[in-house]
């Protein structure tokens, strides 16, 4: 197994993650490091995110056909099929599920569909 080293360019992003409180992606994250170090690319950020992937720090979710990454095990939201409007939402637990799935959940991701209520008040 090859051991990651500990470099002054991960220690930025993972000072500049620790700081980040929501989903964020790649290029977020460059724009956000490259204001303290341009020498920061794309592909850095890259290898670093998949680090904490792997190492179970961060995970990783396809949200409107992008990775996002986030410190939550869950991503959640509710899309209207009218407007196509995403709503993160959050679920208190996971209760529901546990007893479904034949081991441990590792992180969720789930997509409701439906009609919000904007648009189901709607006179037409």
């Amino acid at each position: 197994m090859k051991l990651s080293r500990k470099t002054k360019q991960k220690e930025m992003l993972s000072e500049h993650v620790k700081r980040i409180d929501t989903f964020f992606n790649a290029e977020y994250l460059l724009e956000e490091v490259q204001k303290k170090n341009q020498n920061i690319s794309i592909a850095t950020i890259y290898r670093f995110l998949n680090e904490e992937v792997k190492k179970g720090n961060l995970f990783r979710y396809v949200c409107e056909k992008t990775f996002v990454y986030s410190k939550e095990k869950q991503h959640c939201h509710f899309k209207c099929q009218k407007t196509g409007e995403m709503i993160h939402i959050d679920i208190d637990s996971l209760d529901f599920l546990k007893k479904k799935i034949p081991g441990s959940i590792m992180s969720v991701q789930i997509e409701v569909v439906g009609i919000c209520n904007d648009c189901s008040n709607k006179v037409i």
